[in-house]
């Protein structure tokens, strides 16, 4: 036999089953996308509202002079727990994928299963970019509209 031959001799079970959890991952990703939150939200207004007031409160705290208060360690919920869990799938299928390519399986399936599974993980890297984004344009026009209140603190 030859070189050639033993090399593709291998049963592609790592690639395979890096290709399936991969697939399994972006499907979560993307369920998680769409069909969430899970976790009870407040509504976009009190959140927003609540924001304001504490960049009002924390602007005067600062012209006093006084200390702003210690930072608290937002707790977990179930989307965040949803979110960990999709990334884990992904990085885990690359793994598999990956011993998949090592042990010289056939490297169709290996190379999708890394390729679906780093996908996964990017999909949810740059939808929480995008929102985070979203979100600073909004402190950016809360901050616009407080120049009118605070012109002297914030140059307007």
């Amino acid at each position: 036999m030859t070189e050639v031959t033993a090399q593709n001799d291998h049963s592609p079970v790592f690639g395979w089953l890096g290709f399936l959890i991969a697939s399994t991952s972006l499907m979560a990703a993307l369920f998680v996308f769409w069909a969430g939150p899970f976790a009870p939200q407040q509504s976009t207004g009190v959140s927003l509202g609540e924001l304001a007031a504490e960049i009002g409160k924390s602007t005067l705290r600062s012209a006093a002079g006084l200390d702003q208060p210690e930072p608290v360690a937002r707790a977990r919920n179930m989307d965040d727990f949803l979110q960990i869990g999709v990334a884990m799938l992904g990085g885990l299928a690359i793994i598999l994928a990956a011993v998949g390519l090592m042990r010289h399986e056939k490297k169709r399936p290996a190379i999708a299963g890394i390729v679906i599974g780093a996908g996964a993980i990017l999909f949810q890297f740059f939808a929480m970019a995008f929102f985070a984004l979203l979100g600073v344009l909004v402190i950016m026009a809360l901050l616009n509209s407080f120049s009118d209140v605070f012109s002297g603190l914030f140059g307007g």
